[in-house]
């Protein structure tokens, strides 16, 4: 019996924003991304950056009035937008930020 060549199979790098469909699938995301990142903003900023993709950039920075590349890094792992920077993103997105007693 001859044996088999063994094919390495290709896999393309798993990207969040692939799998955010609908807004129940970003809010449901950001809550989680919360709850586990805890008290680390740079969490749940990766979070909105990985949302803001799902959504597309461009768009978003025309939504906002923010650059596309101002956007990018703010929302990047190493981003720290200013809260204002946040709402704006939110609000575009169709988010709304609601305090409650923890």
């Amino acid at each position: 019996m001859a044996a088999k060549k063994h094919r390495k199979k290709k896999f393309s790098p798993y990207d969040t924003a692939d799998y955010l469909k609908s807004r129940e699938d970003v809010v449901a995301y950001l809550e989680a991304c919360m709850e586990e990142g805890d008290d680390d903003p740079a969490f749940v900023v990766a979070a909105l950056g990985d949302i803001a993709r799902s959504y597309g950039m461009v768009k978003l920075a025309r939504e906002t009035g923010l650059t596309r590349e101002g956007l990018y890094k703010a929302l990047s792992a190493d981003g720290n937008p200013s809260f204002g920077t946040a709402l704006k993103v939110l609000k575009a997105l169709g988010v709304k930020l609601v305090p409650q007693v923890a």
